[in-house]
């Protein structure tokens, strides 16, 4: 129980990147006609999202002060906003593959809730605290899990407009969804601005090119799936239907964008772990990787809808298996790094 209790009392903050990367393979094979992976992948997903629900509460009821530490630490905090995203994704896969729209309801006026107090407690905190970090110590690929949870937020309203008959209701549905995407496009212009000049005019060493870089290409993979939602559920939306043309090209601007980034990842991590021969473990920031390559699966399929481009449709059906490979080595990876702990406890 006390090491238990102390596994808590630590617990990674971005753990909810698990959910966000088995939830996003799931909708991926579900699009793309593997249907009982994809519900293996929910079954998975609510099991995932059901212990680190619990032992993060568990986590903020008896270690608050750790939490609040975490949460006004430059390293740390960004992880926080995998609570919003995972539980978006979460809800969004409900809805897709099962229609559950009742719960998926709840649980995004949850996340809505979880976005405003993560977003401005994590945000005033580094702003106003006296001892920052450098730019090389204080920011890395986690930051950008801002723009996932706001896209997130902006993804599973989308999908819930069939829930709702009261024209009101959908029409500010329509204008909080929209607005939440254009948020989240600046969140990224903003952060990815500093996270590329660390990577070209700073010191980078191998060991600081952690999972979470693979951001940089998810954060773009999820706008790109934001925006075509939006610009494929605007038909009998007169306020979204104007700015279409608009998102549109902003949507494609963003999957361009995300596209560029994979071979220069691929190239980093070669250099990590080929060149410099870096230990391939288990790290609690891998489904930080994972999870850019599923949603890159997903929003390619869905672009390819939104914009009328069938051939796109055939590099989710390449991407799907480097994004099955990589999760299944995750799990791997974490159910060995569970027996070894409770072996070394033995």
């Amino acid at each position: 129980m006390s090491v238990l209790k102390e596994k808590i009392k630590h617990l990674f903050t971005g753990y909810f990147a698990l959910v966000m990367a088995t939830g996003a393979l799931s909708i991926a094979s579900h699009l793309l006609g593997f249907i009982k992976i994809s519900q293996m992948l929910l079954f998975c997903n609510i099991i995932f999202y059901t212990v680190i629900t619990i032992l993060t509460i568990v986590r903020v009821i008896f270690y608050f002060r750790n939490v609040k530490e975490d949460l006004t630490s430059h390293l740390k905090g960004p992880g926080f906003f995998t609570l919003v995203a995972g539980t978006n994704v979460f809800g969004s896969q409900l809805v897709i593959l099962e229609e559950m729209y009742s719960v998926a309801v709840i649980l995004w006026m949850c996340s809505i809730a979880l976005w405003v107090v993560i977003m401005y407690a994590f945000f005033t905190a580094v702003t106003i605290r006296d001892d920052k970090p450098t730019l090389a110590e204080g920011i890395n690929g986690a930051w950008l899990i801002a723009t996932v949870a706001t896209q997130s937020v902006a993804i599973l309203g989308v999908l819930l407009i069939p829930f709702y008959e009261n024209q009101v209701l959908i029409g500010f549905i329509n204008f909080f969804t929209l607005s939440m995407f254009l948020l989240g496009c600046m969140l990224y212009l903003s952060i990815i601005t500093l996270i590329f000049y660390r990577f070209t005019f700073l010191h980078l060493k191998h060991a600081s090119l952690t999972p979470p870089y693979w951001i940089n290409m998810g954060a773009v993979a999820i706008t790109t799936l934001a925006g075509s939602l939006i610009i494929i559920n605007a038909v009998g939306s007169p306020f979204v239907e104007q700015f279409v043309s608009f998102i549109k090209g902003f949507t494609l601007f963003f999957w361009v964008t995300g596209t560029w980034w994979i071979p220069l990842l691929v190239i980093l991590m070669y250099w990590r772990y080929i060149v410099h021969r870096f230990p391939i473990n288990y790290d609690y920031q891998m489904w930080g990787m994972v999870f850019p390559l599923a949603m890159y699966t997903t929003s390619t399929y869905q672009l390819s809808e939104a914009l009328a481009i069938p051939f796109l449709k055939n590099i989710s059906h390449v991407f799907i298996f480097p994004a099955w490979i990589t999760w299944g080595f995750g799990i791997l990876l974490l159910i060995v790094h569970l027996y070894m702990d409770l072996v070394r406890q033995k």
